[in-house]
């Protein structure tokens, strides 16, 4: 894939880290400010408070006072918008017809410098952010991946909801959510990207224009993670469901390690697809699943490899141990090298498809602006897959696949672990 866009990098006077993305054939623009803070930067009192602040941002500025105005105006001219909360980073972004990216603009950023956070708001949006938090614990596909990273972490930050406890939602006051605004959302921790049929130099002036007055502060950081397992770990969340969901997964890398690579290349043959061995094992052979898959985090700190599945209540132990045995066998002999192959053309392809998108674009070049503080361009990124070994393949294996960081989280209708565990071990 030879290089498809030439970026434009520039670092603002005001601290600000601006990366312009020119697609000549989309007729879109996508406009994203991304901040690095999230869940795990907070405390135990306000956690949650990331999420929330999000949710207020949509709520009016000064220069669009009603609660409707901001999405009045984006949906007037046809806009795709939202935002996103992780555990390391906070997203706004919008992305419509490249003949509004002046709008565009002056909204999102309108949002981010101006946010009014006011009171009244606050107190309607408790009801909504707790109703959210009921919707993703009543949908077990997702929460089960909450509960993993729960047994992984613990009672620290990275093991904490993104969204928080009820209890604390509940208390959040105003000046709390001023204070944590005015400290987090500031220059150096910014980063605007902008993709789409656009000039560089003329984005780069008037990006310049609106946020020279960006709100200052202090770096800040965060608690590094903390990992200790000596044994393989259980979470049973006892819920009378039709369908078993569970996470099995293990302890990996973190995203400046060079092993994610060959991690992200195993991930594809195991699970990446509908030709993938586990696929083919779990659901094609034997019927036990009607969704499987493998894949993976990597945050700053910590990272994991997990394989996720819905399967049969009655058919549950059978489907973990027929994963437990692919497992094996790739942490014993590797994968061929026509897996090898496949996966590599198949990422390719995938990233292709990817690139057609102005807001998947900003995306990944915010993203490793923010923590790489330069831009990996996906070129590079496959470059690094296309490298990929056997060899490293089959060292990665056998490195994770380790009783020792060894986690399955698992809703279901169960409530004791003796038959789980019985059967996760690699030996």
């Amino acid at each position: 894939m030879e290089n498809t866009f030439n970026h434009k990098l520039y670092n603002l006077d005001s601290g600000l880290r601006l990366v312009v993305i020119p697609m000549e054939s989309t007729k879109t623009a996508t406009v994203l400010v991304m901040v690095g803070t999230g869940s795990k930067y907070e405390t135990k009192e306000i956690n949650g408070i990331s999420h929330f602040l999000e949710h207020m941002m949509f709520k009016g500025t000064e220069k669009r006072p009603g609660k409707l105005d901001i999405a009045t105006e984006l949906d007037g001219i046809g806009a795709e918008y939202n935002a996103f909360t992780g555990k390391e980073y906070t997203g706004y972004y919008a992305k419509a017809s490249v003949k509004k990216i002046d709008t565009v603009m002056d909204v999102v950023f309108d949002i981010f410098l101006n946010s009014k956070l006011d009171e009244k708001e606050i107190n309607i949006e408790r009801g909504v952010i707790i109703e959210e938090l009921n919707m993703y614990r009543d949908m077990p596909q997702r929460y089960v991946g909450d509960l993993f990273e729960q047994l992984l972490y613990g009672d620290q930050p990275a093991g904490w909801d993104i969204g928080g406890e009820k209890e604390t939602i509940l208390k959040l006051k105003r000046d709390e959510f001023v204070n944590y605004f005015d400290t987090h959302y500031i220059a150096p921790k910014t980063v605007v990207a902008i993709a789409g049929n656009v000039d560089p130099e003329a984005i780069k002036s008037k990006v310049e224009t609106y946020f020279k007055n960006i709100r200052q502060g202090e770096e800040f950081g965060k608690p590094a993670v903390v990992e200790k397992q000596d044994e393989p770990k259980i979470l049973l969340h006892d819920k009378k469901t039709d369908q078993t969901h569970f996470i099995l997964g293990v302890r990996a890398y973190d995203k400046f390690n060079e092993k994610k690579y060959p991690l992200g290349i195993m991930s594809l043959v195991l699970g990446g697809g509908m030709s993938s061995r586990l696929f083919s094992e779990v659901r094609d052979k034997r019927g036990l699943a009607y969704y499987i898959g493998a894949g993976g985090e990597s945050y700053t700190d910590s990272g994991f490899f997990m394989v996720k599945a819905g399967v049969n209540n009655q058919k549950t132990v059978e489907a973990l141990e027929v994963i437990m045995a692919e497992l094996r066998k790739v942490k014993k002999e590797g994968i061929t090298s026509q897996e090898l192959q496949r996966a590599k053309d198949q990422m390719e392809g995938s990233m292709a498809l990817g690139l057609e998108h102005s807001d998947a674009i900003a995306e990944t070049y915010a993203e490793s602006l923010l923590f790489h503080n330069k831009i990996l361009t996906p070129e590079e990124e496959l470059d690094k897959m296309k490298k990929v070994t056997l060899d490293e393949i089959l060292a990665i294996a056998s490195e994770i696949f380790d009783d020792n960081k060894l986690n399955l989280s698992l809703i279901g209708p169960f409530d004791k672990e003796d038959e789980f565990k019985k059967m996760l071990s690699f030996n």
